[in-house]
């Protein structure tokens, strides 16, 4: 059993910054790629930021520039730090890790709960 708990969502202004981490606990042998996607109502998730057991990172290009994804392997969690945000950035983020469990050595894809960031005009 994996566990995901996402926090740092919250309210914040336009310019404004905010950090979101997920953690991962439970089973795990190893993790894999860790990524960061979101969904605004009425649209697709998309993913927003990746970045593999390497670290190496990939973004969508609304992104570029303006977020930052990282990992401490040694806590197993990923952060999204989140810079000069937009109003179009208003979504759920949800954290998705790549794991290799201890019960079972494939990788499996596991979800986090979500966390609501909104940015005001």
């Amino acid at each position: 059993q994996v566990q995901l708990v996402e926090s740092g969502g919250g309210l914040v202004q336009t310019g404004g910054s905010l950090r979101l981490s997920c953690a991962a606990s439970g089973s795990i042998f190893s993790i894999n790629d860790m990524g960061w996607y979101r969904q605004a109502p009425g649209k697709e998730r998309e993913l927003v930021a990746e970045i593999t057991s390497g670290g190496n990172t990939n973004y969508a290009d609304s992104v570029k520039g303006r977020f930052t994804i990282s990992r401490d392997n040694a806590k197993n969690t990923v952060y999204l730090e989140m810079n000069s945000l937009k109003p179009e950035d208003t979504a759920v983020y949800y954290c998705n890790v790549e794991v290799i469990t201890t019960t079972w050595r494939f990788a499996m894809y596991y979800w986090g709960k979500g966390t609501l960031v909104t940015v005001s005009s």
